[in-house]
């Protein structure tokens, strides 16, 4: 009977999570669009999203001018923040699972890195793939973080054997830093040209537009199914690889997908958006204090906290000091770095 009531009170508690993430989603959508230089009603955005998406017919008191601003500027930006915060929020989900860490994510493994060398050498060299076009872009940024993750963790493995997550992590920084520093130099290198890189690296969805959504999409779709049905699997290896074998996992093949999974979802934010760091340290851990550790639930709803959060963080990038707007990678920055340390002071049981 009382096995029953905690049951019942874990699943109460997860649909009142699920209820809350989705509220936080859309209410950052509604204030991401709402608000700018020009400050737009909600029902004149539901107005103006339901004739486009939908035809209906556009009121008279809407404002043909907010139709533009709406349609062509705020919505596709909000919808790429979302996709990429998203993207990134489940890809450190699953590292930190498939790690057994919290201080796993895309970033600190070094795979946005990887991520960003692809992109850069792509637009250095001007490579365009026949028949993938536009694609090229998130082809290479995603081989290139695959090709990284599997670096980290080879390097890790030679360093020592038993591969501590500890030094998994200090080999992903390590890798981090020299990729960082193998973009200054191309950039340095090529002058005037890639400069304005720079400024992309940091990390923005500003003028991006609905052929930046298009890209990003179909990899967001990939990453997210593949990560979804291996969510009962990173529970058994949450336990350890030796006790997921004896459930009947198959370890490697399922690291292997995870790993590609998360590098295909890194892969692709990092080539719409640039380098934007702690998105998947931050809201992994944030929902792991809610509702536990059941990857069933954590994955879906990184998905939702995750994208809402860039989409504030975005907000606020372009309203703290406006008309001047921040790179989105300083704000998520100055939330993560303290939440990494925390982590750190809490795993090694220095914290108060």
């Amino acid at each position: 009977m009382q096995s029953r009531s905690i049951q019942r009170y874990l699943q109460n508690k997860i649909g009142i999570t699920y209820g809350l993430a989705g509220l936080f989603i859309l209410t950052a959508m509604l204030a991401g669009i709402s608000i700018g230089t020009i400050s737009i009603p909600p029902k004149d955005i539901i107005y103006i999203v339901g004739s486009k998406w939908f035809g209906f017919r556009l009121p008279d008191t809407v404002d043909p001018m907010f139709s533009n601003i709406v349609y062509s500027i705020r919505l596709p930006r909000v919808l790429l923040a979302l996709l990429v915060g998203s993207s990134l929020a489940i890809a450190g989900a699953s590292f930190q699972g498939l790690l057994r860490n919290p201080l796993a994510d895309p970033y600190t493994l070094g795979v946005s890195s990887g991520a960003s060398v692809g992109a850069v050498i792509t637009l250095f060299f001007h490579w365009s793939i026949p028949f993938i076009g536009k694609f090229t872009l998130p082809f290479f940024s995603i081989v290139c973080s695959i090709i990284t993750v599997f670096l980290v963790l080879w390097f890790a493995q030679k360093v020592e054997r038993t591969m501590k997550v500890e030094t998994i992590i200090l080999t992903g920084i390590i890798f981090s830093s020299f990729l960082g520093s193998l973009i200054s130099l191309m950039i340095a290198l090529t002058g005037e040209e890639l400069r304005q890189i720079i400024g992309w690296l940091l990390g923005s969805v500003s003028m991006r537009g609905w052929d930046y959504v298009a890209i990003i999409l179909p990899f967001f779709l990939i990453g997210v199914v593949l990560l979804i049905l291996n969510s009962k699997e990173l529970n058994g290896m949450s336990f350890g690889e030796e006790q997921a074998r004896h459930i009947g996992i198959s370890v490697q093949k399922r690291k292997l997908m995870i790993l590609i999974a998360g590098s295909i979802l890194t892969g692709a934010a990092v080539a719409v958006s640039g380098t934007i760091g702690f998105v998947g340290l931050v809201v992994p851990h944030f929902l792991r204090r809610m509702i536990g550790h059941d990857h069933k639930h954590l994955l879906p709803l990184s998905i939702l906290v995750g994208g809402g959060f860039l989409v504030l963080a975005d907000l606020l990038s372009r309203t703290i000091i406006a008309p001047t707007e921040l790179p989105i990678g300083v704000i998520t920055a100055l939330i993560g770095a303290p939440m990494f340390a925390y982590i750190l002071l809490k795993k090694r049981g220095l914290s108060t």
